[in-house]
């Protein structure tokens, strides 16, 4: 996408990254929040962890805000691997137009630097929520469990949540290489 620019979130981004987050819910958009439960400090909350432990990253359009993803590690080193509770927004003006593609795919560049290294990144997705999935499974991404009657849409909709993910690193597990 011409003029597209992806860069690292910074704390200074978190009003226009609130912004977006309010136009993409108030189109139906995938995020669980409804934009009235949505305020600065909840966003500033969020993207604490990917700051500290994981990736945060926005895309601008013409000094404007269009997307952002952010994604953490869970914690125990066990799990050091993975980047998960993954948040990702794109602005309804510019959907369908790559902007979404581009995050994950400037996400898994950046999770390719981190130390130790990222092999897996993990995220949800209700089952309504069509072009998101499509996108993620463009992406690689592939449905690994389902969360019966996880979410209640605003019209009293209850549909599933999935959990999805992705597999970065190529090489097999412990107990397939020692087979």
């Amino acid at each position: 996408m011409s003029g597209l620019v992806i860069r690292a979130t910074t704390l200074a981004d978190a009003p226009a990254i609130l912004a977006l987050h309010i136009a993409a819910a108030s189109r139906g958009g995938g995020l669980a929040r409804e934009p009235d439960e949505m305020d600065l400090a909840g966003i500033e909350g969020s993207l604490a962890r990917p700051f500290l432990n994981g990736v945060a990253l926005s895309a601008w359009i013409d000094g404007a805000i269009a997307g952002e993803i952010h994604a953490s590690r869970l914690g125990p080193r066990q799990f050091a691997h993975n980047l998960t509770d993954l948040t990702v927004a794109v602005h309804p003006d510019v959907q369908g137009r790559g902007v979404g593609a581009a995050l994950f795919e400037a996400l898994f560049a950046a999770a390719a630097e981190l130390t130790p290294t990222i092999e897996r990144v993990e995220l949800l997705c209700r089952e309504g929520n069509v072009g998101a999935l499509r996108l993620y499974e463009r992406l690689g991404f592939v449905v690994e469990g389902r969360f019966p009657r996880r979410v209640r849409l605003q019209d009293g909709t209850v549909e599933d949540d999935l959990a999805m993910g992705k597999v970065l690193n190529s090489s097999p597990p412990r107990s397939e290489r020692e087979r």
